[in-house]
């Protein structure tokens, strides 16, 4: 047992704020404030980029991680991380590992300074999650700081049973809590709903995320992307800590690149002036 001071003291460093990603300026401006030891939740419809976006929050912040991808391949996911770090695009990194030669060492060194280590077993187990744990620890002789499981649906027995989500869920704050790690876990949120259909682009409120789940994490943001603008807007639907908008109506945006799986903030446009009308320094602001 512990005294209310004694839980403070043990458990200050945790409770810290994560290392800041400079293309979430917006997401912070917001009051969101990712910390470690903290379950997050990354909830979207299908096909916005819930991946790319934690596999880019992960490689940014560059913490040792532990990172089951069950949803992508593990050539997808390394040659996401080479464009990352190289800006190629992911199909100039295929070509040029395919190649080999020059081309193909100067992909594998940009990877050298990664402290990402996957584990690509499909489906998700808890003996993998131990086994992986185990290996980890006696590699680096230290806990992970951030763990990612991508997705929720993929861990065994947890593709449609909400009896074994929830329990999944529950193991995976108990991870947290055993490590001290921050835990990221990726989930869907509905593709069928009235507002799905009707506003396809907006981040799902909290009640679209599938199995009312996205209220078990301390940070819970819902994610969507313009195909068009390639705007990305990532809502904070449930925060413990923090302010929060459940309706997702109130959102960040940042501009992503898909085709280098990389996130920046949104430019400044400042108008050309015509020659019959003179400059104006008026700037206007993409941002939400």
């Amino acid at each position: 047992m512990l005294t209310p001071a004694r839980s403070l003291a043990l458990h200050a460093e945790s409770g810290k704020e994560l290392p800041r990603v400079e293309a979430f300026e917006a997401l912070y401006a917001m009051g969101c404030r990712p910390r470690h030891g903290e379950v997050i939740m990354i909830a979207g419809r299908s096909g916005t980029q819930k991946s790319g976006f934690a596999l880019y929050w992960a490689a940014q912040m560059n913490l040792p991680t532990l990172y089951f991808s069950a949803d992508m391949s593990a050539f997808t996911a390394s040659s996401r991380l080479a464009s990352m770090a190289t800006g190629d695009t992911t199909e100039m990194v295929e070509a040029g590992m395919a190649a080999g030669g020059r081309h193909r060492q100067e992909y594998l060194s940009s990877l050298a300074g990664s402290n990402i280590t996957f584990s690509f077993g499909s489906p998700i187990t808890w003996k993998s999650v131990d086994e992986e744990l185990e290996a980890f620890i006696e590699l680096w002789d230290a806990f992970p700081q951030l763990f990612v499981f991508d997705n929720l649906m993929d861990f065994e027995g947890a593709e449609s049973d909400y009896t074994e989500q929830m329990a999944v869920m529950s193991g995976l704050t108990e991870l947290a809590r055993a490590t001290g790690a921050t835990v990221m876990v990726l989930h869907h949120a509905s593709d069928k709903s009235w507002e799905a259909k009707s506003d396809p682009w907006a981040p799902p409120s909290r009640d679209q995320v599938k199995g009312g789940l996205s209220e078990k994490p301390e940070l819970s943001l819902s994610v969507a992307l313009d195909p068009t603008s390639h705007e990305y807007r990532v809502a904070v639907i449930k925060q413990r800590m923090g302010p929060c908008d459940p309706t997702a109506k109130r959102y960040a945006s940042m501009r992503c690149h898909p085709e280098l799986t990389r996130f920046s903030k949104l430019e400044t446009r400042i108008p050309v002036a015509s020659p019959s009308q003179p400059w104006s320094p008026t700037k206007i602001l993409n941002a939400a």
